[in-house]
């Protein structure tokens, strides 16, 4: 949507200084992309394409040299790009080409890290290029890892030998090999330019030799040779263990098929975390609310049986490979707290109504309600019955904690005035700098209703929340939740990543009740295949940096920390509350205990339990109950029980951040020995140092006075249906107003006007988030400027901004990201507008005087018109809503994307809605431009332009030219 920003340009060769001016700087050669073929390559050996001199890099080494020649062949590859570097040899072309049997080849990440690292180190890596000839190149990953570590170019040789030759032999398919290797260069630069954007990074030069990457599971004498600085946590194997691992591959690279795939079974391939014995296993538990009695006494065969599966499972997890050790003498297991104070810190994982059925994501609500536990609802909003049946003994459907995400989907007043907690979702453990996104199939009437947008038409959440660019934005949103909603928690959800803690201290300073550490082992249903396989870390890390981050900037005792990705038992509940977790999400577990027998399908709308479809036939076959989900967390609770009891401690609280109790496994696999997890388990140095939440703290609900002194003053009135009229002054510093009054409508009258009315006016620059969050039955008048977010999350009400008499002209009256995620309500605004005006809107109506780029992104519904110039990027990524531009110079078909948006002359009928509008936004601002259009209105409509999604405007031309035809 913003690929306008992006750029794949390669230069190759020498780079010369750039504060001096040297013809020479200009002597370069340019590529379209980093993707290039084998023929550039012979040709840039053989000096065809350039006179920069070029050099051969053989990344082989001889078989017979056993293991330890993959350490000598990395260290020969240096030396000799070392030597050939100070001779003026510009490119290196590092080849694993030349395999045989008798040759294995160096994987190619290896040798271009090295060669890179090294030139580094000597100073001469400025005035050379790399080429990754590499035939182990074959997935995105790989390829954006070859660039983070240094290459300039690749050639993936294999791959596209192999495409071709696929191509070439199917008889039924008109591909052709050259076609077949056009599209496969295509999917690796759109994965790359999609990585690149997970990261914020617009340039492929900005992203080569970055090291935006962790390492896992490699050893320091590896790390530092051909990674050099990248996080390596907890160590692991070294040279020897991947020479033997080359080896491997290169034995069985001369098998057949078949052959091959025994070899990798008999050797011991990936053991899955939900292998078909877990998730058998876990599916009996839809009974067991008919055991409920045998959770009293702690013991339950089907339960104790899955247990053991996860339990003793091979080595699959970091926290697999910790023992437990007793803080002291065992206690009776009636002296341990009950296992409903254990399920009070128990949630479910963020999955949205939408991504599950109705059916499904009832139950886990109304399971987590029946143990005192949260289910999170996800992106995607909750209707209104559900809000209404909070509190109730049985049948309680309200999720208590609201999910707000960067699409903000169904996010209204009114659900936020419902949630116990408001989760701000960063970043998801399976998926780390992705939007959530479900396909057009699964847009239902019933689902769109709920997001406020398209039937069947796909959903894509932007990567980041554009009210979000620094840890003050972030505490800005914190502050507009808490007042929308001034009983509710906010938590913020974040992705395990090395550096998490410094981060989640900022979510502690920001005045967040809880921080979330999401592991990358959850919540794989629907997430791409790369990023299941290769992004985000797991849970265990990234709650060991956050716990001593917390502690060392004495915030421990002030939030809770919460962990998801992957936890199934009672077992992995202790570990993590040892390492420092104060509550526990669980996400596929949850769904498996109502029925999911994981087909991996989610995406597909074809979920053969009805779980995760939409489809009413399929639905019907849910069978789940929310006595089964709560009977299985029951089963958890006790089992964490159990561990409590014979670890020494009488209740959850008293064995949180106790590692003193954790040790590194011994024994058993010699690749898991060579990791040191005493990272995980070190204790603080200040042993009396809080390790846990302890209380909160009064400045953790900041409040908007301003805001606060309007509640007072309109609400009774507004809820007796009085007409109200209220007049203020207002400053920068008065943050979010109207928030608080829209968040107490909607809790009482829902999406409903109220009784009564309130026109307030302000005059002055308005702070941040001005009018967030209103709803009906409010207008603001604003006579001065304000800053950013004005409109954010409005679900109705009016809000109108103009200049003071004095104004010189042409204002700018409001700041950026106005109207993000709004549902509905007015917007007048007689002046200028920032960037990214009305992204996310779904039904707002506004007029603005001009806006900067980006403004309508990702727009499903209601309607913008724009009485002055527009930025770039208009209306991408829409598809649903209007935007009207006018436009008399002629300029807006620089400013659209005509892959994602269309131009078209409204029609009379169209005209006539935008006369009213203009004439009603010169109503209500006096606005000079207003004037002056409708005083010609005849010009004006002949520079107005409606912008809308390309089949909707096919469409409207389409029923256009049925109107001619039929009255001709």
């Amino acid at each position: 949507r913003e690929r306008l920003v992006m750029s794949l340009r390669t230069l190759l060769g020498p780079r010369h200084p750039i504060l001096a001016e040297d013809p020479r700087a200009a002597e370069l050669l340019v590529l379209k992309t980093f993707f290039v073929y084998p023929s550039l390559i012979v040709d840039l050996l053989s000096g065809v394409t350039s006179d920069f001199a070029a050099a051969h890099l053989d990344a082989t080494f001889p078989v017979a040299d056993g293991p330890g020649g993959l350490r000598a062949a990395v260290e020969r590859i240096c030396d000799e790009a070392e030597a050939q570097a100070a001779e003026r040899t510009c490119i290196f072309v590092v080849d694993d080409g030349n395999v045989s049997d008798e040759r294995a080849p160096v994987p190619s990440l290896l040798a271009t890290g090295a060669v890179h690292h090294r030139l580094v180190a000597r100073g001469l890596r400025s005035g050379t290029s790399l080429i990754a000839s590499a035939d182990d190149a074959r997935d995105v990953h790989y390829i954006a890892c070859l660039l983070g570590y240094g290459a300039d170019a690749i050639c993936p040789g294999l791959a596209l030998e192999t495409v071709a030759h696929e191509a070439d032999r199917n008889d039924d398919s008109e591909l052709s090999g050259p076609e077949a290797q056009s599209r496969l260069q295509s999917a690796m630069e759109d994965g790359v330019l999609k990585v690149m954007s997970k990261m914020g990074i617009c340039t492929v030069d900005s992203y080569r030799g970055a090291q935006i990457f962790e390492v896992l599971g490699l050893g320091p004498e590896v790390v530092d040779v051909c990674f050099v600085g990248t996080p390596s946590v907890v160590g692991g194997i070294g040279w020897d263990a991947l020479g033997e691992d080359v080896l491997v591959r290169h034995g069985t690279g001369r098998l057949g098929d078949g052959g091959f795939y025994r070899a990798l079974k008999k050797a011991g391939a990936e053991y899955h975390t939900h292998n078909d014995d877990v998730t058998k296993a876990l599916n009996e538990m839809k009974a067991a609310h008919l055991l409920q009695a045998a959770v009293k006494t702690g013991s339950n065969e089907t339960y104790s049986r899955f247990a053991a599966l996860v339990n003793e499972r091979p080595a699959t997890e970091l926290h697999d490979l910790l023992d437990l050790v007793p803080a002291g003498p065992a206690v009776p297991l009636d002296e341990v707290e009950p296992a409903r104070e254990i399920t009070r810190r128990f949630s479910t994982g963020a999955m949205s109504h939408g991504s599950l059925s109705r059916e499904a994501h009832e139950t886990l609500a109304e399971a987590m309600n029946l143990i005192g536990g949260r289910s999170n609802c996800g992106e995607g909003g909750e209707g209104r019955a559900r809000f209404l049946t909070r509190g109730q003994e049985t049948g309680d459907k309200n999720s208590r904690i609201k999910q707000i995400a960067s699409g903000r989907f169904g996010v209204t007043p009114e659900y936020c005035a419902f949630a116990d907690e408001l989760n701000i979702k960063i970043a998801q453990g399976s998926k780390p700098g992705e939007g959530g996104q479900i396909p057009g199939a699964k847009v239902s009437e019933e689902i769109a209703a709920l997001r406020h947008t398209q039937a069947g038409i796909g959903l894509i959440s932007p990567p980041p929340h554009h009210d979000i660019y620094s840890i003050e934005d972030l505490a800005q949103l914190i502050f507009d939740l808490k007042q929308v909603n001034r009983l509710a928690d906010v938590s913020v959800k974040l992705v395990a990543e090395d550096g998490v803690g410094t981060i989640a201290a900022g979510v502690a300073k920001a005045l967040a009740e809880v921080v979330h550490i999401s592991g990358c082992n959850g919540g794989t249903g629907a997430s791409p295949l790369m990023s299941i396989k290769h992004a985000g870390l797991p849970w265990e890390l990234g709650l060991a940096d956050t716990q001593a981050a917390l502690i060392d900037n004495g915030l421990r005792d002030r939030i809770r920390v919460r962990i998801d990705g992957g936890l199934l038992t009672g077992h992995d509940v202790l570990l993590g509350a040892l390492l420092g977790a104060d509550e526990f999400s669980f996400g596929t577990a949850a769904m498996i205990a109502e029925g999911c027998i994981m087909a991996r399908a989610c995406h597909k709308d074809t979920c053969p339990t009805g779980i995760a479809t939409q489809r009413p036939h399929l639905r019907a076959k849910f069978a789940g109950t929310a006595e089964g989900v709560a009977a299985y967390l029951l089963f958890v609770a006790e089992e964490v029980r159990q561990g409590l009891a014979g670890l020494g401690f009488r209740s959850l609280n008293k064995a949180i951040g106790q590692v003193e109790c954790l040790r590194q496994r011994q024994g058993g696999d010699a690749r898991a020995a060579s990791m040191d997890l005493s990272p995980l388990i070190t204790p603080p140095a200040d042993p009396a140092a809080p390790r846990r939440f302890l209380r909160p703290v009064e400045i953790q609900r900041p409040r908007s006075t301003l805001g606060d002194r309007l509640v007072d003053d309109a609400l009774l009135g507004i809820w007796e249906g009085d007409d109200v009229a209220l007049r203020y002054p207002i400053t920068n510093s008065d943050r979010t107003v109207g928030a608080a009054l829209g968040g107490a409508i909607a809790l009482e009258f829902g999406q409903a006007p109220p009784m009564g009315t309130a026109v307030v006016r302000f005059e002055g620059s308005a702070g941040q988030s001005f009018g967030a969050f209103l709803t009906h039955g409010i207008e603001f008048d604003l006579v001065g400027e304000a800053n950013d977010y004005v409109g954010k999350g409005m679900g109705g009400g009016r809000i109108v901004v103009r200049p003071p008499d004095n104004d010189a002209g042409e204002p700018v009256l409001a700041g950026n990201t106005c109207l993000y995620g709004a549902t509905g309500g007015e917007l007048y605004c007689a002046g200028s507008a920032g960037e990214r005006f009305a992204v996310r809107n779904s039904g707002t109506t506004a007029i603005v005087e001009g806006v900067g780029d980006h403004a309508c992104e990702y727009m499903t519904g209601g309607t913008v018109v724009v009485l002055g110039p527009v930025g770039y990027n208009l209306g991408a990524g829409m598809t649903g809503g209007r935007v009207f531009v006018w436009d008399p110079d002629g300029l807006l078909a620089t400013r659209l994307n005509p892959a994602l948006v269309e131009s078209a002359r409204p029609d009379a009928e169209l005209l006539e809605e935008l006369r009213w509008m203009v004439e009603r936004h010169l109503e209500l601002t006096g606005s000079p431009r207003a004037t002056g259009l409708l005083a010609d209105w005849d010009a004006t409509e002949e520079a107005m332009w409606l912008v809308a999604p390309v089949d909707l405007v096919r469409r409207m031309e389409s029923q256009r030219a049925s109107r001619v035809e039929a009255s001709a």
